[in-house]
Formats: structure tokens, sequence, C-alpha cells
């Protein structure tokens, strides 16, 4: 019976996470307008997907780490009640978090509840070296570095579109709208307000107009151009979290031995594609939205950042967070761009200073719950 509690915990992860991670990779597709909602989440789902089964054969360190191997005693690691009580603490935060439209990191929530139940198992014997070394150092420098090398690379590629002589464009609106037209009466006892058609040309305010690129370059269309590279870039992003998300909920499946891990991955990437169609708007919209508009090679810039970055550290085990690497890449976008929303950011990162503390404290509490009843 436990064993059945741990397996639908950690698919209850899964689907938390799905809902708060699933569209990061596709944020920028949506916030340049390049796709529409739906379109954005169908490509992130199936993207993740496949970088969900790719974790089958390329992340076994990450599965190794998140079972808590390393940081607690190994005959800890085969209590159901310590990884139950990871995966429930995990997931109450990350829910809380998308209800609200925080993007949170699940690798954080994560490391935070591997540390409440930890503490409360085993006390000073906790590994606080292993855990300041291998997981909260590359969450610390992982958005730093991603904002530094997005700021760089999108000077960069700014810098060689005008050398290859590509130009940006702004949309101007042509067509009818509603005017409101103010009339005297005959007797001029009274004003009447009225709502007529009016065909004439709108310039909105910048952060309304999408920007398009004029120009070709080795004979291709500079629009379609980046718009495919945009979408590849997208897809990256996607991929390399399913890659590097889908081990750590995994690890905590361990302990089931009846089970075997590739099956175990394949639920807990079924459980994230579900979490990510349903629940994934309001988060979507934080990211894609607030944190600073973007055009589609701006967007372009973000992505390929993120999912270098997020690909390379999978593959060597380092347990970063996708939410991280992108929202420091879309800030660092937008330091260029000088119309990050500095407030926005300010509550994202109070979010993430407080996920740690309350997966810890909700972890402790469930993993004291199931060892005293």
């Amino acid at each position: 019976m436990t064993l059945i509690i741990l397996f639908i915990a950690a698919c209850f992860l899964a689907y938390t996470n799905g809902a708060n991670d699933n569209f990061k990779g596709v944020a920028t597709l949506f916030g340049s307008g390049t796709l529409n909602y739906e379109k954005a989440i169908a490509w992130a789902t199936v993207t993740t997907f496949a970088g969900s089964v790719a974790a089958i054969f390329l992340a076994g360190t990450l599965v190794k780490n998140f079972s808590g191997k390393g940081l607690v005693p190994d005959s800890l690691i085969q209590s159901p009640e310590f990884a139950i009580s990871i995966a429930v603490g995990g997931a109450i935060t990350v829910f809380v978090a998308t209800k609200i439209g925080m993007p949170i990191s699940t690798t954080h929530s994560l490391v935070g509840a591997l540390f409440g139940s930890g503490i409360v198992a085993v006390g000073t014997s906790f590994n606080f070296t292993k855990l300041g070394s291998t997981f909260l150092m590359p969450l610390i420098v992982s958005p730093l570095m991603a904002a530094i090398v997005s700021f760089i690379g999108y000077l960069i590629f700014r810098k060689i579109r005008k050398i290859i002589g590509v130009t940006k464009e702004t949309c101007v609106c042509i067509g009818k709208e509603r005017i409101p037209v103010i009339k005297d009466g005959l007797t001029n006892e009274f004003i009447a307000i009225e709502n007529k058609k009016q065909t004439g040309i709108k310039i909105s305010n910048e952060s309304q107009c999408i920007d398009s690129y004029k120009g070709t370059f080795l004979g291709i269309n500079a629009q379609k151009l980046l718009d495919l590279a945009h979408y590849a870039s997208a897809g990256i992003v996607s991929f390399a979290r399913g890659l590097n998300d889908t081990p750590k909920i995994v690890g905590l499946l361990i302990v089931i031995n009846s089970i075997d891990i590739k099956w175990g991955m394949i639920a807990i990437a079924i459980a994230m594609a579900i979490g990510g169609l349903i629940n994934a708007k309001r988060v979507g919209e934080m990211m894609s939205k607030k944190i600073t508009p973007m055009n589609s090679g701006q967007g372009f810039t973000a992505n390929l950042v993120t999912g270098l970055l997020v690909t390379t550290a999978s593959v060597h085990g380092l347990p970063v967070s996708t939410t991280h690497v992108s929202v420091g890449s879309i800030f660092g976008i937008g330091t260029v761009t000088k119309k990050a929303d500095l407030k926005v950011i300010r509550n994202i990162l109070l979010s993430w200073l407080l996920t740690l503390p309350i997966a810890a404290i909700c972890s402790a509490i469930v993993y004291w719950i199931l060892i005293t009843v």
C-alpha cells in the first residue's frame, strides 16, 4: 500500500511540474506572437515528452542524485516514507505557486523537500557539503549565467543581423475602428454620443507592436528563417526540460524495485504532459507577457541560451533549474532592450527565495506524520 501511495505522490509531483514548467520552453513563442497559446502548449507537450523518453538513456546520474544518495544514509533512501514526504512536500509547493502564477523551480522544491525530510530523519548526519556543491551551487549560478550569456548573445546576433543587411520593421494597423462621436441635439437641450466606424491608420504603443525582419539570408526570407529557428529553439528548451526534470522525479521511485525505471519514466512523462495541458496558462502568461515584451529574434536568442545550458547540465548530471535558466535568459534580453519589468522580476525572485524553506517545512511535516502514525 505504501508503495502505491509513493507512486501516486510521484505522479502528482510530475503533474504539478508539468503545470508550472511545461510552457516555459515555448513562452517566447507565445510572448512574441509567433504562436497562439494552444499551438505553443501543443509543441511544448510533444517536445517535453520526447525529452522525458530520452532521459531513460541519457540522465542516469540525475536519477541517483535525486534519490537522496549521498545526502542521507543508504538505509533511509530505501524507505518509502522518506520518498513520499519528498514528493508530497515538493508537489504542494509547486502546486500553490502554479495557482498564483509564479514560475518557481521544481528542482528547488525537491532540494528543499530533501533537506526538510533529511533533517527530521538523520539530523546532523545530513550531508550539508554535498547539498551545497551538487545542488545549491548550480541553482544559484545558473540564472546569473543565463542572463549574462543571453545579454551577450543577443548583442552579437543583433550585430550580425545588421551586417548581413536584415532590418527590423514595426507593423502599422489599418482597418475600421469604432470611434465615439459627440452630436448636438436639434434643440441644443441634449447631447448624443454615437459609435461610428471609420477607416484609418493606427500605430499602437511600443509594447503592442510586432516587429518583423526584412531581408534574406542564403536566399531565404529572414522572417521565415527566424521563425523556423525560433520553433526549433523552443523545442530544444522543452526537450532539455524533459531530459532534466523527469529523472529528478523518477529518482524518488528507486525504492520501488518491482517497477522498471523505464516504465517509471514513461508514467512520469505522461503525468507531466497532462499537467501542462490542463493547468499551465497562468504561469505561461507570466513568463510570456509580464517579464519583458519581446520579438521573435529576441525570443529565439533566449531559448537558444536556455536550451544549451540546460542540456549541457543534464548530460553532466547537474540539477539546474529550467525555470531559473529560462527566466534569467528572458531577463537578459529585457536588460538589453531596457524593457524588463523589475517589479515582476522582484516578485519572481521572492518566490524563489521562499520555495526552498516552504518545501522543506511541508516535507518535514509529512515525514513526521508518516513515521509517527
